[in-house]
């Protein structure tokens, strides 16, 4: 019989959630994990690629690896990490539409309030 889901309502689950947006509210550690969208890499690649030090790369990235996102493995004398969950990415995806969407209708809103505005101020008043 398959084990019941917690209720998205129970407090321990909204923490969870609440937790997991806190790991990706941070912009370095978005960076990161798009850099590990192509595959593995090792910490000089991601430090070359986010431009990010390594005590402040190595920071974020245990942060990813406490989290469950992002796993470490040791090849020779390098540490590789990979992303663990790809769904991530559908996740990261639906928040850029979302905010491109709401960009748009910003963009349209201010448009509009411009062409009022050149309305207004062509006419003269009689």
């Amino acid at each position: 019989m398959p084990k019941p889901k917690p209720s998205q309502t129970d407090p321990a689950v909204i923490m969870a959630i609440a937790d997991y947006f806190k790991v990706l509210s941070e912009i370095s550690r978005l960076q990161i994990l798009m850099c590990l969208k192509s595959g593995p890499m090792n910490v000089m690649d991601i430090a070359e690629a986010t431009g990010l030090g390594q005590a402040n790369l190595s920071k974020h990235l245990k942060v990813l690896t406490q989290a469950g996102l992002v796993s470490r493995q040791t090849k020779g004398t390098s540490a590789f990490y990979t992303i663990t969950d790809p769904m991530i990415f559908e996740l990261c995806d639906l928040a850029c539409d979302r905010i491109s969407q709401h960009m748009l209708q910003q963009t349209e809103s201010l448009k509009a309030l411009r062409d009022n505005t050149a309305v207004f101020s062509n006419t003269s008043p009689h």
